[in-house]
């Protein structure tokens, strides 16, 4: 046995080092899915910007409609 203190650094070194190589996969699974997230996301925006031009073109042809029966709404 030696009278000298072991030197702790390494040691622990080497246990922060396998914990960061167990949050290495998770992290990169992480970013795939938020990834996919943004996608459906700007998907959905097109969709209900899509739905939108459609409301207001059937909003026109209704108006045009009341027009030519001569109905006016209350």
């Amino acid at each position: 046995m030696s009278d000298e203190p072991e030197n702790l650094i390494p040691i622990y070194l080497r246990r922060i080092d396998e914990k960061i190589d167990r949050l290495e996969l998770p992290i990169a699974d992480l970013c795939r899915r938020v990834t996919s997230l943004g996608s459906m996301i700007d998907r959905l925006h097109g969709d209900f910007a899509a739905q939108t031009g459609r409301f207001d073109r059937v909003e026109l042809r209704l108006d045009r409609i009341e027009q030519q029966l001569e109905i006016v709404p209350t």
